[in-house]
């Protein structure tokens, strides 16, 4: 593989750093909803460690709230507020107990977060005073108010403006416009990057289709790296209406939940991480439908994060954290390694290849049928 030019390095670390103070709010907003949902006496009524689903009991969170409970607990032992430990019987992994389940522990930061009603030695009042114009803006008490909820459904997003995401972007122009002309302007920067580093992935292919590709910007990169290629993007009729119309990308529109033209692969690209873990096996079900088998270059070629993955780098893990909480609000979720094998394995798929992209909180997966 291709080394990155030190100058891409440099440009890499720029983009990693804006994405890291874009979403820093999200650390208070995670401490902001674990004093609302009282996590710190969770865990200090249970001797000062417990499972998830000690929390879960604790807080009286529906079980649905499992999967989201893990994440913000992932992000707040990222930023330090507690600490997942291993306890004496749990074997050789660090993170799990005898039941296999994760263990967090309370810390010497999060131990001043016990309420006045547990403890005499406690700074949560304090901390909620400074933390106030956080907890009472829409986003904290939308994803408060969800937690408590017992259903998915509405959104946290949802919860804070009353609009649906697909509303607003389906019949907002101009939060439309803004969020097709992002990711062209996202794609510029990052695709070149990711073809000199993982290019190979598009060797052996002769025909791609983008499912939820937008405007093409990601595609056009490719078509153009690759001539041969023959390339296509596969969206809602609204967003093909708005597509360029010159270049040497073709432009479907669709639902990738009813049909995915047929190609040699199928491109993904921050798409997956909009859905839930059951939309992404519906999806990635059309996909295996649409693509040539294994022998003849057949694959899913996904572009997103792995959390976690890859060579430690707090930065890249704390920024892919705190993006998981915001994409959290409308209903998406950033995974782990095993979350994404969870996923392949219920769509059919036999086998994946993980390719981190040097520099970049994000990897390149190559899915096989």
């Amino acid at each position: 593989m291709a080394l990155v030019e030190e100058s891409s390095q440099d440009l890499l670390q720029a983009y990693v750093e804006l994405w890291h103070q874009s979403l820093c709010y999200t650390k208070s907003m995670a401490l902001a909803v674990a004093l609302d949902l009282r996590i710190p006496d969770a865990i200090h009524h249970h001797g000062g460690s417990a499972t998830l689903p000690q929390i879960l009991a604790e807080t009286a969170l529906h079980p649905n709230k499992l999967r989201a409970l893990r994440s913000l607990m992932r992000a707040l032992t990222v930023f330090g507020t507690f600490s997942v430990q291993q306890p004496p019987t749990s074997g050789d992994d660090p993170t799990v107990d005898a039941s296999g389940e994760a263990v967090y522990r309370l810390t010497a930061a999060s131990r001043f977060l016990v309420s006045d009603e547990v403890s005499s030695e406690t700074l949560a009042s304090f901390l909620s005073l400074a933390l106030h114009p956080i907890a009472v803006a829409p986003h904290t008490l939308g994803m408060c108010a969800w937690f408590r909820q017992e259903q998915n459904e509405p959104s946290p997003y949802a919860l804070a403006f009353r609009q649906t995401t697909p509303t607003m972007y389906e019949h907002a122009d101009d939060v439309n416009a803004l969020l097709h002309k992002g990711m062209v302007q996202d794609s510029r920067f990052l695709m070149p990057i990711v073809l000199r580093e993982c290019g190979e992935v598009f060797h052996g292919i002769h025909s791609l289709v983008d499912v939820g590709g937008g405007h093409g910007g990601a595609t056009a990169i490719i078509a153009a790296a690759f001539p041969h290629l023959k390339c296509s993007v596969l969206d809602l009729p609204h967003v093909v209406a708005g597509a360029p119309s010159d270049g040497n990308v073709q432009f479907v529109a669709g639902n990738m939940f009813e049909s995915i033209p047929p190609a040699t692969a199928v491109f993904l690209k921050t798409t997956l991480h909009d859905w839930s873990d059951d939309e992404c096996v519906k999806i990635l079900k059309k996909c295996k439908q649409a693509i040539s088998p294994r022998d003849a270059g057949g694959k899913v070629i996904i572009l997103d994060m792995v959390v976690g993955y890859g060579e430690p780098n707090i930065k890249h893990l704390e920024t892919q954290v705190m993006f998981d909480l915001y994409i959290m609000s409308v209903d998406g979720a950033e995974r782990d390694e095993q979350e994404w094998k969870k996923i392949f394995n219920e769509a059919g798929f036999k086998d994946y290849k993980i390719l981190p992209v040097v520099g970049a909180p994000l990897s390149v997966i190559e899915v096989y049928p």
